[in-house]
């Protein structure tokens, strides 16, 4: 299968030997400090990969240990807690080391976790320190998905605390503007977020000391080339929390991008040529962005069409192997998408062949659906004279049942092509790319032009693929087939 895919995919394969492939989660702050580690191993004379934008730490790590990318941004208190489940471990290097993993050149900054509250709210209600929660209600908890869950994160911080007020999940980026609009009253936040330099909000103490020092890391595999590993050395302590703030107000808040950002932070550093001009890459972004779309919903749909009309025309004579084919298609449509993008990350890696194989796995019911829906629908009449004519079954799929179907067929396929573009802009978060990666990086940064830079292209391109299905179906469909 994997192989199928890759030949369907047709992704060009690097001229250069072993490139350095860097992660980042999808956040502000793990954007920058890839893309400043990219410019900087690039002008070490490093091939560098962006897997930028990969979802949340589980992601991140699965790819490391699966080989699919070399290093990524890590913080040593969700190594401790997140990835070796241990809130307590003080030397986190030697359960690394069992794992083949190690971190390199710490930038010099603490970006612990801290709880920011509405400045208004909190001076109505005397609360300045995380105690002060206990006992109270009507406070609006919106917090990012990951802290929800993780062993350092709300439910641990709760019951350290006492606290019994109860949270809703947000998309991290979106936290400060909902706070800002009164549609939130509380969030998590990084102690380097830029938007806690600008935002109207009070930093409550963690006066019971519950959350452990999140020290920036570089998290890699030990086998990590020593020129590569040189190379990140120079990048050790040259960053501290107000720098870092600083950089994060820049991207979030200022409009300035990721690259521009990192590009100038090595200059500053002394790391670069300060006259190096860092070209503007939209339109070749969005053309490679939707290149890699259409590969991926191409490669799913010529899959998804062959295997699912291929086991319709051959399951529809036996109902109950029929309806089980449905009824498993059907099953997997309930699977959350992300969900089961990341579960693909341990079988097969990170990247487009996850992405494709997902994809087609959600393209398969509407196209086995319409197929059984129109081969039942057809006139016992017609199978009769076919078999009066002495057909053998092959013959009568061929000749019969396919062209009576094939305005259900068709249809089935632009539903299945029209869905498979949608849910492609999820692929981002594991390393495919698309129209999807500009709307998930606008969503970290909060920038509403880099969101319309991949929803809108996607949705013209769902127009356009209509539209070529329409096409299609004048050109195989003979007019009385037709549908209306």
């Amino acid at each position: 299968m994997r192989g199928l895919i890759a030949a369907l995919v047709l992704v060009a394969t690097p001229a250069w030997a072993e490139p350095v492939r860097i992660g980042s989660k999808n956040f502000t702050e793990s954007y920058l400090l890839a893309e400043i580690a990219a410019q900087h191993l690039e002008a070490r004379g490093v091939e560098v990969v962006r897997q930028f934008g990969l979802g949340g730490t589980k992601i991140c790590y699965d790819a490391l240990r699966a080989s699919e990318i070399d290093l990524y941004p890590e913080y040593t208190g969700t190594i401790a807690a997140a990835i070796l489940g241990d809130t307590t471990l003080t030397n986190i290097a030697p359960p690394l080391a069992e794992q083949g993993l190690a971190t390199y050149a710490p930038p010099g900054f603490n970006n612990t976790y801290v709880l920011a509250l509405r400045k208004a709210l909190a001076e109505s209600r005397g609360l300045t320190k995380i105690s002060d929660l206990v006992g109270e209600t009507g406070i609006d908890a919106a917090l990012s998905h990951e802290f929800r869950a993780r062993n350092d994160g709300w439910p641990a911080l709760s019951a350290h605390y006492g606290l019994t007020l109860g949270s809703r999940g947000i998309e991290h980026g979106l936290a400060y503007e909902a706070l800002a609009s009164g549609g939130a009253d509380l969030t998590d936040a990084y102690s380097t977020d830029g938007d806690l330099s600008r935002a109207d909000l009070v930093l409550l103490d963690d006066d019971r000391a519950f959350f452990p020092r999140y020290d920036a890391v570089w998290l890699a595999r030990t086998t990590l080339a020593p020129d590569v590993v040189a190379a990140l050395s120079e990048l050790e302590g040259r960053i501290d929390e107000a720098t870092m703030q600083a950089l994060n107000a820049r991207a979030a808040l200022d409009g300035e991008g990721i690259a521009t950002v990192a590009a100038s932070f090595l200059a500053t550093s002394g790391l670069a040529n300060a006259n190096t001009p860092v070209p503007s890459q939209f339109w070749s972004r969005l053309a490679g962005n939707t290149a890699r779309h259409i590969q991926l919903t191409l490669a799913a749909l010529l899959l998804a069409g062959i295997v699912g009309v291929s086991l319709a025309l051959v399951l529809q004579p036996f109902a109950r192997a029929a309806s089980g084919l449905l009824y498993v298609c059907g099953l997997l449509q309930t699977i959350p998408s992300i969900a089961l993008l990341a579960l693909m990350i341990p079988l097969v890696g990170i990247g487009v062949v996850p992405a494709v194989i997902a994809l087609f796995l959600y393209a398969l019911l509407p196209i086995v659906r319409a197929t059984l829906t129109a081969i039942n629908a057809i006139e016992p009449v017609y199978l009769t004279v076919a078999d009066a004519l002495g057909m053998t079954a092959s013959e009568r799929r061929r000749h019969v049942l396919v062209p009576l179907a094939m305005p259900h067929i068709i249809a089935g396929l632009r539903t299945a092509a029209v869905i498979a573009i949608g849910t492609a802009t999820l692929a981002a978060f594991i390393g495919a790319g698309g129209l999807g990666q500009p709307i998930v990086t606008g969503l970290a940064l909060n920038d509403t032009g880099l969101i319309l830079e991949g929803a809108v292209p996607a949705a013209l391109l769902a127009i356009v693929t209509d539209l070529v299905f329409d096409l299609l179906e004048r050109r195989l469909v003979p007019p009385h087939l037709r549908s209306a």
